[in-house]
């Protein structure tokens, strides 16, 4: 019986001990993510390359310590899975009061550049014949329809006009599959006149729909001078949780985006014009946030 008891002690201490720790039980971790391209392509020829597909392969690559998994999810079911208290994570989420309320937020993660309005060329002079317009205005005139994604938030600026002017005559709010592909249609119908988004998502989906020459984007006065619209964040469930892999996380971002590998995710949809200035903003302005 000794003898035994011995042996299983030794055989506890080997498995315990000796076990590479990549065969160890790891933790799970969901990675939510939109049917959003470029952001996340899912299918097609450029599935897995869209710059939030790209650094969430980064961060999974340097979190060995989690089992990673993928799971498509609109803004609606994002809020429901935090709210709930799952182990699931978003890689380029804004900060918005309401979130903050369900979410631990990473250092940013995500640089871009900042939501535009994207509209139809034939409805310029409908916006004044003006390339950068105040949402507010447009709103409180109230003769344009916005459409927008329900829950999606597009920077405090943005979020704060369409909060404070919206109402149901001057704003359509889409709650659904593929978000920007079907108000993308809706503005190439005519029954919005312009969606807010990022310009790299009006050019893939313009391209993508052969109707690239037709877009244009409006920069938004309420945007300028602001960089909080050009950041975006890690969001886990608010728990301890969420508060371990938001520590985790902040440790591979501060890691990872000087590198030419991170940054080049975003790079990799930009107009090359705008690359020059992307990365001077990025170097003085996004590597510059460490907390």
């Amino acid at each position: 019986m000794l003898f035994c008891n011995l042996l299983s002690v030794i055989l506890l201490f080997l498995v315990t001990f000796l076990v590479p720790d990549g065969a160890r039980a790891q933790d799970a971790l969901a990675w939510m993510e939109a049917v959003a391209p470029p952001f996340f392509i899912h299918d097609g020829e450029l599935k897995g390359q869209g710059y939030e597909d790209l650094i969430t392969d980064i961060l999974k690559a340097h979190l060995p310590q989690y089992q990673h998994t993928h799971m498509k999810a609109n803004i609606t079911r994002h809020y429901q899975q935090w709210k709930q208290g799952e182990k699931v994570c978003s890689v380029g989420m804004y900060k918005t009061p309401e979130r903050l309320e369900f979410t631990y937020y990473s250092i940013p993660s995500v640089f871009t550049l900042p939501p535009v309005l994207i509209i139809h060329k034939d409805r310029f002079q409908a916006f004044g014949g003006n390339k950068i317009v105040s949402l507010a205005k447009i709103l409180k005139d109230g003769n344009l329809i916005i459409g927008r994604s329900n829950n999606r938030s597009y920077g405090m600026e943005i979020d704060t006009a369409l909060k404070t002017y919206s109402n149901p005559k001057n704003t359509f709010v889409y709650e659904g599959p593929e978000l920007s592909l079907n108000l993308f249609k809706m503005l190439q119908a005519g029954r919005i006149d312009a969606l807010p988004g990022l310009p790299e998502e009006a050019m893939y989906l313009a391209e993508t729909m052969g109707i690239r020459d037709q877009i244009m984007t409006l920069a938004v006065e309420e945007n300028q001078g602001n960089p909080e619209g050009s950041l975006s964040y890690v969001a886990c469930s608010k728990n301890e949780w969420g508060k371990t892999a938001i520590a985790s996380i902040n440790q591979v971002l501060l890691a990872q985006r000087p590198t030419e590998q991170y940054r080049a995710a975003y790079e990799r949809w930009q107009d090359p014009g705008s690359i020059e200035d992307y990365r001077k903003l990025y170097q003085e302005v996004f590597l510059k946030i460490t907390e």
